[in-house]
Order: C-alpha cells, then sequence, then structure tokens
C-alpha cells in the first residue's frame, strides 16, 4: 500500500477495524433517523419536463375555466335496466355520497343534468329550473334518446348499450397552489437569466419550501380522497359494474404502485442477494458481511433522502434494489479475491490477506465505481425531472456505497478472523473457463456473429419510437385499465385535450374566411344576418357593456363548426365539447340555425345551471377566445399523439387561417407528448455522455486509446442489441426504458475494468495474450460470472411489479446484462488479442 490514500486506509481500517465498523454505524444510524420522513412523489409535476411553458399554460386554463380534475365512476346495473327506478335511485344516492367527499365541488350525473328534450323545451323556456330525469314530467324514454343522440350528452353521459353511464365528480381547485408555482417558477425563470438578489433569492427559498409544503398536502389530500370513494363505490359492487378513474385516480394507484415496489422488491432483492451468495459461497461470514455493507449503504442514502426531503418517483422507485444490485457486484469482487489469495497463500496471516485484497482490487473498484458514476450522473442531461433526480440519486448512492463496502468488508474479515475457506469440487475451473475455450476456437464465429449484431442493432434502433399508450402501463387484469377501458368504450375518451382559440385581432365578427380573405371565400360562410345586433336589447346595463365575444356569433360558429366536424371524425378523439355544441342544441329546440339574435338572447336568459353545463367552460369574452374540451381514446390501435396534434395544428393553420399565436393545444395529452418526444433527444444525450465519460475513465486507467475503445465496444453493443431489439419488437421507449442503455454501458463496463485490468498483470507475466485470456477467465472471469448472474435476477425481480414500465425495465435491463456478460467474455479477449494494445507478444 505505497499510496498515502491507501497507507492512511491502513492506519485507520484496517489497523483499528473495530473502531471503523463502529464508526461506519454511528453514521448510518444517524442518517437512518431520516427514514421517517422519506416521502414518495407521483404528481403531474414529477411527470413532466423541466421549464415546460405548456405546463403553466395548463395551469392558468385550470383557473380561468375550471378544475379539469374529475373523478369518474362508471356504473352498470347487474340487474334490470339502468332507466329502472331502482337503479336511478342507486346513482342518485351514489352521487350524494361523492358529494359530501371533502374536495369535491360538484357532482354530475344523469339523474342531474338539465334536460331539454324529454320532452322538448322552447328557447324562452330556458331560463326557467332545468327538468331533470328524476322529475315526475320527464320522459324516460325521451331522456334515453336524448342522452344517446344530443349533442350535448351523447358519447358522454350514456354508454352505446344505454346501460352504462358514469358520475363526474370535479374536484375543488386550488388558487393558492397555483399562485406558489407561478411566483416560483417567475423566480427560477429569472435567476437562470439574470441572477437574483439577496432577498429574490430568499423570497425562493421560502416560496419553495411553502410549495413542497402544499404540494405534499395535496397528495394525501387526494390519496385520501381516491380511498374514500373507492371505499364508497365498493359497497355498490354487488348491485352494479363500477370503475373508477381520472387523472387524481391514477396517481394515487401510481403511488401505490410506488410504495408497492419501493418495499416488496427491496425485500425480495435483498432475499435472492442472501440466496445467491449462499449458494456461491457457502459460508456464513461470505453472506452476512456482503448483505451488512449493502443494507448499511441503502439505509444511509434512504435516510439522507429523507433528511433533505429528496423524494422518490415512479422511476426513482427501484433506487433500492438497483443500489443493493449493483452494491453487490464490487463486494463479490473483493470476496472472490479474498478467496482467491486464501486458497494461493494459505501461510498469510489474515491482515496480510485482507491487505492485499484491498491494495489489489481498490484500483480496478474505484474506477468501475466511477465509470457507473458516470453513467448514472450521464441522466442529468435528460430534460425530464424525475430522470435527473434517479441520476443524482444513484451517483451519490454509489459512492456512500463504495466506501462503506471497503470499510464493512475489509473490517469485517478482520474482526471474523481467517478461519478455513471452503471450496467446492471444480472451482479451479469456474464455469467462466468455458467461454475461454470457447473464443479460442470459435473466434471468427464470435467476430462475425458481433457484426451482425451491431448491423441489426443498427437497424432495430432507428425504428424506435416514443409514442406509446398511457393505458399500457398497467396490466389488463387490474381495475385502472379496465376502467380506463370502460370510459373509452362508453364515456368519450380518458385523457383531456385543449384547443383554445383567441379571435383574430384584426377580423371582425363577420368574418367567416380566413384571415385577410372574404367572407365568401368560406364555403361555409353564411350571409350576413339582417338580425344581428351589436348588443343585446335584453341585457341589463351592465351586461349590455359586457365584450361580445365574437366566436359566439354565426360568423364565428360556423368556423368553429369546420373544426368541430374535422375533431369528430378522428378516431383517436372521443367527446368533443365547446361553443358548437351550445348551438346545435340551441338549434336543435328552434327547428333552424340560430341567428345572432336568438344566440344572444339564448345566452342572456339562459338558467345558471344551464349556462354553466353548455357555454361558461368553453367561452373567455374578457380575451375573445372559444375553447375545446375534448377527450383521447387512449384504447385507440392507432393513438400517435404527436401525430394527433401535428394533424390538429396543421388543420387550425391551413384550413382555418390561424396564425400560431391565435391557437394553442393543452391538456395532459400534451404534456405527456412533450415527455415523450423529449426522450430521443434525452438517449441520445445521455448515452453519448457516459460513452464519452467512460471512454475518459478508460484513457486515464489504462492511458490508451486502444484499450479504451476496445474496452467501450463490447459494452456499446450490449446497449444497441437491447435498444435495436426494442425497435424491432415494437416497444416504445418510456421514462424507465431510457435509462436501460446508460445503465448497460454503466454496470456492464465495470466487468470490462475489471477483466483488462486483470488481463494486463497477467499479460505481463509471460507476454502471451492467449494465456493471458485463459488465466485471466479463471480468476477474475468467475467474479465477472457471479456478479452478473446477481445482477441479472435482481433485475428480473422487477418484473413481478403491476406497473407495465417497471416490468419491462427489468426484463430489458436483464437481458442487456446477460449481453454484456456475452460480450466481455466472449468478445473482448478476442479483440484484446487482435489488436494488442499492451504491445507484442513474447518471441
Amino acid at each position: 500500500m505505497d499510496h498515502p490514500l491507501l497507507r492512511l486506509y491502513d492506519a485507520w481500517v484496517l489497523a483499528r477495524p473495530r473502531l471503523a465498523l463502529a464508526i461506519a454505524g454511528a453514521l448510518v444510524l444517524l442518517a437512518a433517523l431520516g427514514l421517517p420522513q422519506l416521502k414518495l412523489d407521483a404528481s403531474a409535476d414529477a411527470l413532466t419536463l423541466e421549464h415546460d411553458e405548456d405546463l403553466d399554460f395548463f395551469r392558468e386554463l385550470n383557473q380561468r375555466y375550471g378544475s379539469s380534475d374529475v373523478l369518474v365512476v362508471t356504473f352498470r346495473p347487474r340487474q334490470g335496466d339502468l332507466f329502472d327506478d331502482a337503479n336511478l335511485a342507486l346513482v342518485r344516492e351514489l352521487g350524494d355520497l361523492l358529494a359530501q367527499v371533502p374536495g369535491v365541488a360538484r357532482v354530475q350525473s344523469i339523474v342531474n343534468v338539465p334536460l331539454l328534450f324529454s320532452p322538448k323545451v322552447d328557447l324562452a323556456e330556458l331560463g326557467g329550473p332545468p327538468r331533470t330525469l328524476l322529475d315526475p314530467d320527464t320522459d324516460r324514454a325521451a331522456a334515453r334518446r336524448e342522452f344517446l343522440t344530443s349533442p350535448l350528452y351523447r358519447e358522454l353521459m350514456l354508454g352505446p348499450d344505454g346501460q352504462t353511464t358514469g358520475i363526474f365528480a370535479t374536484l375543488e381547485g386550488d388558487p393558492h397552489y397555483l399562485e406558489l408555482v407561478r411566483r416560483r417558477d417567475a423566480l427560477r425563470r429569472k435567476r437562470d437569466q439574470e441572477g437574483l438578489s439577496a432577498a429574490e433569492r430568499a423570497e425562493l427559498e421560502r416560496v419553495s419550501a411553502e410549495f413542497v409544503a402544499v404540494r405534499t398536502r395535496t397528495l394525501e389530500e387526494d390519496y385520501r380522497r381516491v380511498q374514500r370513494v373507492r371505499a364508497l363505490i365498493d359497497g355498490y359492487r354487488e348491485r352494479a359494474e363500477v370503475f373508477l378513474g381520472g387523472p387524481t385516480m391514477i396517481t394515487a394507484d401510481i403511488l401505490d404502485y410506488v410504495r408497492s415496489d419501493l418495499v416488496h422488491f427491496g425485500a425480495a432483492t435483498a432475499a435472492f442477494i442472501v440466496l445467491a451468495l449462499a449458494l456461491i459461497f457457502r459460508q456464513l461470514r461470505f453472506v452476512v458481511l456482503p448483505v451488512l455493507a449493502c443494507a448499511l449503504a441503502l439505509v444511509a442514502m434512504l435516510g439522507w433522502l429523507g433528511w433533505v426531503d429528496w423524494r422518490l418517483t415512479v422511476i426513482s422507485s427501484n433506487f433500492p434494489a438497483i443500489l443493493l444490485i449493483v452494491s453487490m457486484a464490487v463486494v463479490v469482487h473483493l470476496i472472490v479475491r479474498y478467496r482467491e489469495l486464501h486458497a494461493r497463500h494459505p501461510d498469510w496471516v489474515q491482515r496480510r490477506l485482507v491487505r492485499e485484497t484491498v491494495g489489489s482490487m481498490f484500483r480496478p473498484c474505484l474506477y468501475t465505481v466511477l465509470t457507473t458514476v458516470v453513467a448514472f450522473a450521464s441522466l442529468v442531461v435528460s430534460d425530464i425531472r424525475p430522470v435527473i433526480d434517479f441520476g443524482w440519486m444513484m451517483t451519490l448512492g454509489l459512492l456512500v456505497s463504495f466506501v462503506l463496502v471497503f470499510v464493512v468488508i475489509p473490517a469485517g474479515l478482520l474482526v471474523w478472523g481467517r478461519g478455513a475457506v471452503r471450496h467446492w469440487p471444480g472451482e479451479e475451473h469456474p464455469h467462466s473457463e468455458r467461454f475461454a475455450r470457447f473464443a479460442d476456437r470459435h473466434g471468427r464465429l464470435v467476430l462475425a456473429a458481433s457484426a451482425v449484431l451491431a448491423l441489426v442493432a443498427l437497424f432495430g434502433s432507428s425504428r424506435l419510437e416514443v409514442d406509446n399508450r398511457f393505458i399500457d402501463y398497467f396490466r389488463k387484469d387490474s381495475e385502472i385499465y379496465q376502467g380506463l377501458s370502460v370510459i373509452d368504450r362508453n364515456l368519450g375518451g380518458t385523457t383531456p385535450l385543449d384547443i383554445v382559440l383567441r379571435y383574430p385581432a384584426g377580423e371582425q365578427a363577420a368574418a367567416v374566411g380566413d384571415a385577410g380573405a372574404p367572407a365568401a371565400a368560406d364555403p361555409f360562410a353564411v350571409e350576413e344576418d339582417p338580425f344581428a345586433l351589436e348588443g343585446d336589447p335584453f341585457a341589463s346595463p351592465e351586461e349590455a357593456q359586457a365584450p361580445v365575444n365574437p366566436w359566439f356569433t354565426r360568423a364565428g360558429l360556423a368556423r368553429l363548426e369546420r373544426l368541430q366536424q374535422f375533431l369528430e371524425a378522428m378516431p383517436e378523439i372521443g367527446k368533443v365539447n365547446s361553443p358548437v355544441v351550445a348551438f346545435q342544441v340551441g338549434s336543435l329546440l328552434v327547428g333552424h340555425r340560430l341567428n345572432d339574435l336568438e344566440l344572444a338572447f339564448m345566452r342572456q336568459n339562459l338558467a345558471p345551471e344551464i349556462r354553466d353545463f353548455l357555454l361558461t367552460p368553453y367561452l373567455d369574452d374578457e380575451r375573445r377566445e372559444a375553447r375545446f374540451a375534448m377527450r383521447t381514446v387512449e384504447t385507440a390501435s392507432n393513438l400517435k399523439r404527436s401525430e394527433l396534434i401535428a394533424r390538429i395544428e396543421r388543420f387550425l393553420r391551413e384550413e382555418m387561417g390561424l396564425a400560431p399565436g391565435e391557437y394553442r393545444l393543452s391538456g395532459l395529452l400534451v404534456l405527456y407528448n412533450n415527455l415523450l418526444q423529449s426522450l430521443y433527444s434525452s438517449q441520445i444525450l445521455t448515452l453519448g455522455a457516459v460513452l464519452l465519460g467512460i471512454a475518459l475513465m478508460f484513457w486515464a486507467l489504462f492511458r490508451s486509446l486502444a484499450v479504451a475503445l476496445v474496452a467501450v465496444a463490447p459494452n456499446v453493443l450490449a446497449a444497441g442489441a437491447v435498444l435495436g431489439g426494442m425497435g424491432l419488437a415494437g416497444l416504445p421507449l418510456d421514462m424507465m426504458t431510457i435509462t436501460i442503455a446508460a445503465i448497460t454501458v454503466g454496470i456492464g463496463v465495470d466487468d470490462t475494468i475489471h477483466y483488462v485490468h486483470r488481463f494486463r498483470e497477467e499479460f505481463a507475466l509471460d507476454r502471451d495474450y492467449r494465456a493471458a485470456m485463459f488465466r485471466a477467465h479463471r480468476t477474475i472471469g468467475r467474479a465477472m460470472y457471479y456478479t452478473s448472474v446477481i445482477i441479472v435476477f435482481g433485475f428480473a425481480i422487477l418484473t413481478l411489479s403491476n406497473f407495465v414500465p417497471t416490468i419491462l425495465f427489468g426484463l430489458l435491463t436483464g437481458v442487456a446484462m446477460v449481453a454484456a456478460l456475452l460480450g466481455a467474455l466472449l468478445l473482448l479477449p478476442l479483440l484484446i488479442r487482435l489488436v494488442k494494445p499492451f504491445g507484442p507478444e513474447a518471441s
């Protein structure tokens, strides 16, 4: 141990093993006090891009037009007809119970929404109390027809089967939450662009802390609300088929998945590691010490995350399992080296055995950890907040784990004593040696297969997609999948999408054609209405001064009708609500298309209950805006969000003549599409960053560009093979699979470093590349084989999740690690023998 750090390590850890263990235990215990404060975050804010302007606009729309956060309870009676008295009483009873849940602003269902055609009412009667389904004079047969055919309720309140309905509970918004978000984001932007004063920095810190507290409280309230609603509908399952849907329900379910994955996968991974160590080493100390070292590292990190209030998300919920798996790889290399020296030097005392083990493994282990750190740190160049957080968590976790492993394992071995090491028959010829024999005998086959695999990987990677259906994130037998399917089929879709149109500033309300074009150029134009009025003669003085929204005129509605027809013709779009629906309903009531006078009369005389349902969510007079609110059908096989948004925007520009500043799309579909589309650039950035970082690490370790290129090649091939396989299989990138390439290269290169480092040592003995290959496979190859088995099966445990992205992440990462192991034991030695980066062989 010639290096000053190693001499210091020898003096403080190896010379005082009990003290070192006591200090490590005390520090971990201190960190563990933060475990009760560890929190999870499955909010929409945790699944968005950094600095996404569409998110700000989405929040603004919710404040202006009302909350779009709705809990949907689907209801289909098990006996009788839906419109029977008994079943309608159940719908009403369940709706009344939902209205009593804290945080629910209003509840709408077929029993309390206004009916206009059962029987038909006159336009003048719209100002009176609206008729509902439970009124004695309501014609229920006509009501059924109205729910099935009316522009207002079609595909919204009653499914095509006439038996499935929905109960919609609109949740209250939180203006204080939105104000905190706006202020925090404004200060962040100013910080990044101009810098902040001391007072502004203090305000940013205060606002951020208050925002986190409010968001925590909101998430807890939302979760409790969903659980209470679930408890309510559970009481009706014997009498009706009921499902729960809505964004808040999805968030609550994902939170349950995160909690479940955190607990179960952590425990399952620990149990598997114990079993694997027992089978590999067959001695108690080689099970207890590795588990203790990894457990201390995990507890220390989770406790620290609790102290600093750094929250786990859907992506980082796998952090405990992955940290255990990666940490165990370092431990296995130490244990295998210790056993190797123990067998080779039976006369050495325990202190010397441990010192030589650490001395020979410290540098390669340090570089393997640093390369893995580089791999995870590369994730921070992504624009996706959860991916960034996951990268930083793993980076810090690996560094903490490395320190604790090199304290606990050596100090533990010294305290435990030398003892005997149990070897089993055939250990001197491990499984890894078979790979050397295969590479030696079939080298050309390995090289040819690698070249073919590289071509296939390139072709498959070019076919990678990012657009996937959100519903596919869940198992088909889960309630969330079944509920979303029912809502899609019967109640007009699931994922909200809004289109906001601002009337062109230079146009008059009568202009129907494209901006700047005469009205006659528009085939949907109508003759100027002789009854059109500048104001409403029936309005009060206050109402008469209110601005007239040009979209709610015959001219404006003619343009909106074109968009309505275009949207309704798209199979990916479900129910579409807009001012056009109000126009269609009014026209059906009077028997002809309403003129401007009738439109103004209808709007001013609507009962508040009807106005709030029919017009208020879709018109903003002050801004001269019209809003289209729709939901997309997640179960549509042809749903491509990016293409859908592009088609809509092209229609708005080319067919309606609107400039980019005169329309804007919003809603959860837009936010999620932004996230998905960033995955392409994030994949390229993260993979490029990790390859560059690891190549530099190899150059620093071996001082050879040839070694760096040779060592990186098998891992690039493994990552490319998995990405290519995803492209060929039609598996799109998502928030979790985006990390596979970087993780594969980062973890796979650990074995590469160990192998190249040992190969160089073995080659120095006789300068024979072939002999060095066999010796390296018999020694370090054994540790590589063991660690890869642990890593592969450790990731395979993730396939037991209920969350499909986690299943794919575990499966694909396991496959990638198998490919990385094969590359390290087959392709890498052949490339070394071919390139000869350590110089010529002895003559």
